[in-house]
């Protein structure tokens, strides 16, 4: 999970599942001390200009000291500054926005009434699951009573549409269903949008979503602050950022030379599994894996 960098970035191959070696080929390893030592900081999340109840429930969840970016950009997104971020995947480029999004909308005492006061945009279903994971512990720990949801393709559009339209202050949602209920549905206010975050921006334009970031932007309010991460700073995300951003914003990174997308220490793998052993599979994942920090997605077989 991205708040709590994990582990190197290396191609899985395909494989059909032989039981428990499957399980052991795509087990996250633990990365090298010196290479983890290198994502750290030195800078704690108590010490921050934050509420009380966002300390607690930071410390609650295990969050202690701040990784490099979530150290470089909290600050300057706490003072309302539009932000560019550089930073591999791993990184904790989640906490970097969600703490600034949570403590604003509390500031502010924004409400359900209000509708919408935050929209994350990520590139995939699974990137959403995780953000969205993240926001949830940390507003139920911290008893903020910020309305959040998460929309996304492949889920419920008419269920969705009827939770936005109630009001939902913290949205985690991917392009096109977003564009979608930007557009179609009636009822959604979002007119009082206070912070719009685009994470992973070179991911979401290389699967093919440009053209709806393009509408996305066009349609939310201008009078905003706005927040974008990307891996790598490609033309297409620099033009992202200058049609996303009213003033010059901050720029802050601590991959810059980095040839990989990815921190060093991250594994990621997969294994191909037949729907009726997955959850034997999954058992014995976790099973191998008890001490280690693990994250898995099932997906379904789309052929």
């Amino acid at each position: 999970m991205d708040p709590a960098p994990q582990a190197t970035n290396k191609k899985a191959s395909k494989r059909k599942p032989k039981a428990e070696e499957d399980v052991a080929s795509v087990a996250p390893v633990n990365a090298p001390a010196s290479s983890a030592g290198t994502i750290f900081s030195e800078t704690t999340f108590v010490s921050l200009p934050i509420g009380d109840k966002t300390k607690g429930a930071l410390t609650a969840l295990g969050f202690t000291k701040m990784t490099q970016i979530q150290a470089k950009a909290i600050p300057h997104a706490l003072e309302g500054s539009d932000v560019v971020g550089a930073a591999k995947t791993g990184s904790g480029k989640t906490l970097a926005f969600l703490i600034p999004i949570i403590e604003l909308l509390t500031k502010v005492n924004f409400t359900r009434q209000q509708g919408a006061g935050s929209i994350i945009i990520s590139p995939t279903r699974e990137l959403s699951l995780q953000i969205y994971g993240v926001l949830r512990d940390i507003i139920e720990n911290a008893g903020h009573p910020q309305t959040h949801g998460l929309i996304m393709g492949g889920a419920n559009r008419k269920a969705e549409a009827d939770r936005l339209v109630k009001g939902v202050n913290i949205i985690v949602a991917t392009p096109g269903r977003l564009l979608d209920h930007l557009a179609n549905t009636k009822g959604f206010n979002f007119q009082r949008l206070q912070i719009l975050v685009i994470d992973e921006a070179d991911r979401i334009l290389e699967v093919g979503f440009e053209e709806d970031m393009h509408q996305i932007v066009k349609i939310l309010p201008k009078q905003r602050q706005t927040i974008l991460f990307s891996a790598t700073q490609t033309k297409k995300v620099e033009d992202l950022a200058r049609l996303s951003m009213a003033d010059k914003p901050v720029y802050v990174g601590v991959h810059d030379d980095a040839v990989q997308a990815t921190v060093e220490g991250l594994q990621q793998g997969y294994v191909i599994c037949p729907a009726e052993r997955r959850f034997q599979l999954l058992y014995t994942f976790l099973k191998k894996n008890q001490k280690k920090k693990v994250m898995v997605s099932i997906l379904p077989c789309l052929t």
